[in-house]
């Protein structure tokens, strides 16, 4: 969880800068949802990112933060490499 939450931030606070973009502050209270996989073997099956950003001057309207958020979780590496669910939950 921590992995794809600080992978998930890096990108979101890159993408957030090249739009022109200020990042006051950012904090992610993930959670992560244990259970057992069609094998039966134990697995992290689901990670809810719930990231809160404040931002310094303008902020960006709403659809462009989920498109920041999209952008970064379709950047991260880390995300693209588990196989469990991630949500972003903004």
């Amino acid at each position: 969880m921590a992995s794809l939450s600080s992978c998930h931030m890096l990108f979101f606070l890159d993408f957030a800068k090249r739009g022109g973009w200020t990042v006051e502050g950012y904090v992610d209270e993930a959670d992560g949802v244990m259970g057992k996989r069609a094998d039966g073997r134990m697995a992290m099956t689901r990670v809810t990112l719930r990231p809160k950003v404040e931002w310094a001057g303008d902020a960006p309207d709403a659809a462009a933060i989920a498109d920041l958020h999209h952008r970064a979780h379709d950047a991260c590496f880390i995300a693209n490499s588990v196989t469990s669910e991630v949500v972003i939950d903004h």
